[in-house]
């Protein structure tokens, strides 16, 4: 199946992951934050990022960040646990710059492959398909406006 690299500070957090990832079938990488992850990222490009969001050394919107500026293709899912007050910020930032899906911890077992396996067959990124709504747009003549024969 895929190899996805896993980035969260909390082992009991990497090793949950791991094992529900590897049950499913997919190869996985860990690192224990995101300087790390990144840096994995760049040895060996996973197909999926599974990266949490409050992690110290570096933090989960700066790695994101790091890996889209590496390879705009990057797949990301973000996650972050906490209260809701103080956690969605990060995770919405997250969804604004680069992952295709978020989830709050706690989440489900079945929430977070469905998912994975969402993000793994995606076709195109965010970016890409704005862009080729732009180039799409640019070729259509604005409403009201006739072509010129």
């Amino acid at each position: 199946m895929a190899l996805v690299l896993v980035i969260d500070d909390e082992k009991a957090m990497r090793d949950l992951l791991r094992r529900t990832l590897e049950e499913a079938g997919h190869q996985v990488m860990l690192a224990t934050n995101g300087r790390e992850g990144v840096q994995r990222y760049r040895q060996r490009r996973a197909d999926l990022i599974v990266t949490d969001i409050i992690m110290p050394d570096q933090e989960g919107v700066e790695t994101i960040l790091a890996l889209m500026r590496d390879d705009p293709q990057a797949r990301i899912i973000a996650i972050s646990g906490g209260g809701r007050a103080h956690y969605m910020a990060p995770l919405e930032l997250a969804g604004k710059h680069g992952a295709r899906r978020t989830l709050e911890k706690p989440f489900r077992k079945t929430d977070f492959l469905a998912a994975v396996e969402a993000v793994l067959t995606e076709s195109q990124t965010p970016v890409l398909a704005a862009v080729e709504a732009v180039l799409t747009e640019s070729q259509t003549p604005p409403m009201g406006e006739e072509e010129a024969p």
